[in-house]
């Protein structure tokens, strides 16, 4: 059965790596240009603290560091969790 419980955001990395480009003339090599995002939430259950990771493709919204988010996970085993935005 699933539950829901609060997370909170504990670290935000950008991609620099993939950059997405949003203009067709730009004025220098970041002018227009976004990135995907990697998200870590950290998320209690029973005492023990478990981690998970998400990838915010480019043009998202990004949340930032000590936001809290909606995290859906398996009762019977916690670890196994989803993160909803």
């Amino acid at each position: 059965m699933e539950q829901e419980i609060d997370g909170y955001v504990v670290s935000v990395k950008k991609q620099w790596w993939l950059k997405i480009n949003t203009k067709s003339f730009r004025k220098g090599p970041l002018d227009g240009a976004i990135f995907p995002h990697i998200i870590k939430v950290r998320y209690i259950v029973r005492d023990k603290e478990y981690t998970k990771k998400k990838w915010i493709n480019a043009g998202k919204h990004t949340p930032c560091v000590g936001d809290t988010i909606k995290i859906v996970y398996d009762e019977s085993k916690p670890s196994k969790a989803k993160i909803l935005l």
